[in-house]
């Protein structure tokens, strides 16, 4: 987008739904440590003490299974469109990045009909497709095809106004 003048018929940053936020977390987790503690003084005062160390590791596994959700909940993807390109931006959960940048009057927007958890939406340049959004539900992906197909539109009338 080296234009300052150059519209922008759709910009969309994508990113996963999130399940819980940073306060909940603590919440949840404050609840499962304590529980756990309880629980866990319970079979000791019963003489059981290995079932405390079986609680500290259900309440780490849990711990850790949080945090492996919320590392994936860090992938993102934009979509720019204007009258000359498509920009694609992905970032994976890992930090890794990708850009790629499509002409806008030969892209194409595709998605599997019926809907179904296979069907991905796709924007395709000749031989070659990206997969965008693959965290979205179903009706996002559908919602966000017909944008992104209505985006196209405008920017290729643009393109060639008489």
């Amino acid at each position: 987008m080296s234009e300052i003048d150059e519209v922008i018929y759709l910009d969309a940053l994508l990113t996963p739904n999130r399940s819980l936020s940073p306060r909940g977390f603590a919440i949840i987790m404050s609840v499962v440590g304590v529980v756990s503690f309880i629980s866990g003084m319970a079979f000791l005062s019963m003489g059981a003490f290995p079932v405390v160390g079986f609680f500290g590791l259900d309440a780490l596994a849990i711990y850790f299974a949080f945090r492996w959700s919320f590392r994936h909940q860090r992938e993102q993807t934009r979509i720019t469109i204007t009258a000359k390109s498509v920009h694609l931006f992905h970032r994976k959960a890992d930090g890794s990045e990708r850009r790629v940048e499509l002409p806008s009057g030969f892209a194409r927007v595709e998605l599997d009909e019926p809907l179904e958890p296979t069907s991905w939406l796709r924007i395709e340049h000749g031989r070659t497709a990206y997969v965008i959004g693959r965290f979205l539900t179903l009706p996002e992906r559908k919602s966000l095809s017909i944008a992104i197909r209505a985006a196209l539109i405008q920017a290729r009338s643009e393109r060639y106004l008489a």
